[in-house]
């Protein structure tokens, strides 16, 4: 681990401030992800601001019935909030299907959004990593690739996105409210991931030394109809091999709309919009979701150790499809 010096902010507009007089700098949260990073070797700033104590530690509900939580609420504080369980649950579901206990206590809502991957690859330091070190080459595309992507993927990175929370913001329309040396901003989550393509190192639209101080969550009342499904290789504190994150309005057992979110399989979190558009206008049944789920699935490039995620993922998306439509019919 690199020497590096520390401070704590007492409010955002310090610790923007601060940030944008260190070029190599960073923000402190929870630690869960970045702490690991240092001690591999694999983020070496020189300067830590700790982001902890600014006040972004709140849920709120917005004027039209949405919510906006705070940068650094607590992953267990979030999943457990009785407004999220009631509005959002596939979010609730996804946040309590990661992690541990002890670390969803500490880890917060940013620190999700900016999880870095945990292809092995990255974070061995011997190896080359195009997304470490840009140029170096990609160790995972001829090596152990199981864990790794099959949506969104380059011939120069094929590393999954690991977080769970991000899956159901991408599928509820989530906007990331940030402020940085440039003012605020508002960024819908379809836009704050970029694709790897040429440049893997670069993951979020974020401009060096801007700080996400909260997500939105609109007030879409259908997003009650929600569920996430996750496969892994074991029953707890396991990244997903393929998960999803699905919201369903169906109506005399058609489907009027719907959200489809992918995780364990892409670069990204990633909406099936071909899966929605599928779904549009359809009946609400098993053949149906299997269909929707497959037009989706075509854009897989499989690598040679994980074409077992294709059957996976559409098995996840059709379960959790099938549980929020047998689950909104007995409602009924």
């Amino acid at each position: 681990m690199n020497s590096f010096t520390y401070s704590a902010a007492t409010s955002v507009q310090q610790a923007v401030n601060e940030r944008s007089q260190v070029q190599n700098g960073a923000y402190l949260g929870g630690g869960t992800n970045l702490l690991d990073n240092l001690k591999l070797g694999i983020e070496q700033p020189d300067h830590l601001i700790d982001v902890r104590h600014i006040g972004l530690d709140g849920i709120e509900t917005l004027p039209d019935g949405g919510l906006r939580i705070g940068a650094s609420v607590r992953n267990t504080k979030l999943a457990y909030d009785e407004r999220v369980r009631q509005q959002y649950p596939a979010l609730s579901e996804a946040i309590l299907s990661g992690a541990s206990p002890q670390l969803r206590n500490a880890a917060t809502t940013a620190g999700n959004l900016l999880q870095r991957t945990r292809c092995y690859y990255f974070r061995d330091t011997a190896s080359a990593c195009n997304k470490r070190v840009p140029g170096s080459g990609c160790s995972a595309i001829a090596g152990i690739n199981r864990i790794h992507a099959i949506l969104g993927t380059s011939n120069r990175c094929i590393a999954t996105h690991p977080s769970d929370m991000d899956v159901a913001m991408v599928a509820f329309d989530a906007t990331v409210r940030t402020q940085g040396p440039k003012g605020q901003r508002a960024i819908p989550i379809a836009e704050f991931y970029v694709p790897y393509g040429e440049d893997p190192a670069k993951e979020h639209v974020l401009e060096p030394g801007e700080l996400i101080t909260g997500v939105d969550l609109p007030a879409t009342q259908w997003f009650r109809n929600s569920h996430y499904v996750k496969a892994r290789d074991r029953a707890s504190y396991e990244f997903a091999l393929a998960s999803a994150a699905v919201a369903l309005r169906v109506e005399n057992g058609t489907v009027r709309d719907c959200r489809i979110a992918l995780g364990g399989v892409a670069t990204k979190p990633w909406r099936a919009l071909a899966a929605e558009r599928a779904l549009r206008g359809n009946k609400a049944n098993a053949e149906v979701f299997r269909a929707a789920v497959e037009a989706e699935l075509k854009a897989a490039v499989p690598q040679s150790h994980n074409a077992f995620k294709v059957e996976l993922a559409k098995r996840v998306v059709v379960q959790a499809l099938q549980a929020v439509s047998t689950a909104q019919a007995w409602r009924k």
